[in-house]
């Protein structure tokens, strides 16, 4: 299959890695991108943006980023942090009071952004619109108890921490969400991320899919039998309740809504910039991204049922675990998305990374099809 873009010559088996991968006959389009010290040295697309195969990815094509939008959150968090608006060790209830119920009290920013508040799931059962609702959802995490000690264990949050986040973000920068994000990480970069999708920009938009007769690695298998034979459990609520979590990234209102945790728009491009931006010093000091990306918990994690490694919104490497590590240098940082997206960065090289799909794997942590392009490119930069 054709592809596009440029490459430095040095990435050749990158580009023809990329080409191969996009033969397979279920990998509908894709796009990938690499920043070294800022300069891009690789930035291809290729294969179908639609669901009928009539339309060829674009050098703009956008995609639902899901859960590579978590990092974008977090940094908007903690510039206000920086800036002495926000506290990462106060409470949640300073800025919002509604939350103190309950045994959330002492929740604070960190906990929220390490996955640590033992809020990752809504126990009342919620209907299918309430997803849409921003106020709703919000009042619904305000009145929950934590599944844990806060603290004392940690599990993926993986869209309640749009609102968490997201409403700390509003209360306190005073925009809408997703305003403020984009406003705070993206429009100073210039990059073409999207959090609150305008209707203008859905032609951009690549339809997606998912891969069949795949069911993904162990950590995949345990989540499915979760979702399918434990459908109270904290793990099933936490990815179906509100019930149209799963099922809605083509719908028009989903594009249009701002959920810091899961509907980021983007591409490869923009996932390489933001890390791009983070390594250089554009959107954070020094010092608070070495507490960003400093280890904050380990372990066994009570969502996802597989090893996961957080530190402040970000994901830490994990080289001993196959699915989980971005296949660099020990100290690279970022974060994956539902599907197969991704991007990270890898301070050591100055080297930025981001890869997009609009046909969703099964995989919980990394892609394999995200990790082998990771691989090549750290075979080529040596």
């Amino acid at each position: 299959m054709q592809i596009q873009g440029h490459f430095d010559l040095r990435f050749e088996a990158v580009k023809a890695l990329f080409e191969q991968q996009l033969t397979d006959g279920q990998f509908r389009g894709a796009a990938v991108c690499v920043q070294i010290g800022g300069e891009t040295v690789l930035d291809l697309w290729g294969g179908m943006a639609d669901n009928e195969g009539q339309q060829p990815w674009q050098q703009d094509t956008l995609v639902n980023l899901f859960s590579c939008t978590k990092t974008f959150a977090a940094v908007a968090a903690l510039q206000l942090v920086e800036s002495g608006k926000l506290g990462l060790d106060e409470p949640v209830a300073k800025v919002w009071p509604e939350f103190a119920v309950n045994g959330k009290g002492g929740i604070t920013l960190r906990h929220l952004l390490s996955h640590q508040a033992g809020l990752p799931a809504i126990r009342a059962p919620l209907p299918p619109e309430a997803l849409y609702d921003w106020d709703r959802m919000v009042a619904a995490l305000a009145a929950e108890e934590p599944w844990w000690a806060p603290g004392q264990a940690h599990g993926y949050a993986a869209i309640t921490y749009g609102w968490l986040i997201g409403e700390l973000l509003r209360r306190i920068d005073g925009r809408e969400a997703g305003e403020a994000i984009v406003a705070r990480t993206a429009r100073p970069l210039g990059l073409d991320f999207h959090l609150g999708l305008a209707d203008s920009e859905f032609e951009r938009v690549g339809y997606l899919t998912r891969m069949k007769n795949n069911f993904g690695d162990d950590a995949a298998k345990r989540l499915f039998v979760a979702l399918t034979s434990e459908p109270g459990s904290m793990t099933a609520l936490a990815f179906t309740n509100p019930p149209s979590v799963m099922n809605s990234a083509n719908k028009p209102e989903w594009r249009r809504m701002a959920q810091p945790a899961a509907n980021g728009h983007g591409n490869a491009r923009s996932l390489a910039g933001f890390y791009a931006g983070l390594l250089d010093g554009r959107l954070l000091g020094d010092a608070m991204l070495e507490e960003m990306t400093r280890e904050h918990c380990v372990g066994v994690d009570k969502t996802l049922l597989t090893r996961t490694r957080f530190a402040l919104g970000c994901w830490r490497d994990q080289p001993e675990v196959p699915n989980a590590t971005f296949a660099m240098g020990p100290q690279a940082f970022g974060h994956p998305g539902a599907g197969g997206c991704i991007g990270f960065a890898d301070p050591e090289r100055e080297l930025s990374f981001g890869f997009v799909t609009n046909t969703l794997g099964p995989y919980v942590l990394m892609d394999p099809r995200a990790q082998a392009l990771a691989r090549a490119v750290n075979a080529c930069v040596g």
